[in-house]
């Protein structure tokens, strides 16, 4: 029931980003190259949704749904955060996707998309090899 479940969530959140032009190649490129707000009205959307749900689950002291307090802790400063998102950023510039609209973008027939999948699939892995070598 679980995986129903993970495959119709899925399918609407992908649905949202192809109707939403989020994972669209041509969306992404006038945002980088500042044409239009597009996207970052909804990237602002979802800023402001998760700082909002932040403080909401702070205030109100919620709990999962196994009734487990929900914590949530501060992470130090690492310089390979600046490093990674550098990476990334480049890495969405060039193929126009982030993980989660490339499987919107296979979804709604853009095959071409699975190179950015293999990619990004070839650059976890390669951080997953490196992981215990980086600096902590």
């Amino acid at each position: 029931m679980n995986l129903v479940f993970a495959l119709l969530m899925g399918t609407i959140f992908g649905t949202v980003l192809v109707k939403s032009e989020v994972a669209s190649w041509f969306r992404i490129q006038k945002m980088f190259r500042f044409e239009e707000a597009h996207m970052f009205l909804i990237i602002g959307s979802a800023v402001a949704v998760g700082v909002l749900s932040i403080v909401l689950i702070k205030k109100l002291g919620l709990r999962t749904l196994a009734g487990e307090e929900v914590t949530i802790r501060d992470k130090p400063y690492q310089k390979g955060v600046v490093i990674g998102g550098i990476i990334f950023g480049a890495g969405w510039v060039i193929t126009g996707a982030c993980p989660g609209p490339i499987y919107a973008q296979i979804g709604s027939g853009e095959y071409w998309a699975l190179c950015s999948f293999i990619g990004a699939f070839c650059g976890a892995y390669l951080y997953a090899l490196l992981r215990p070598r980086l600096p902590h």
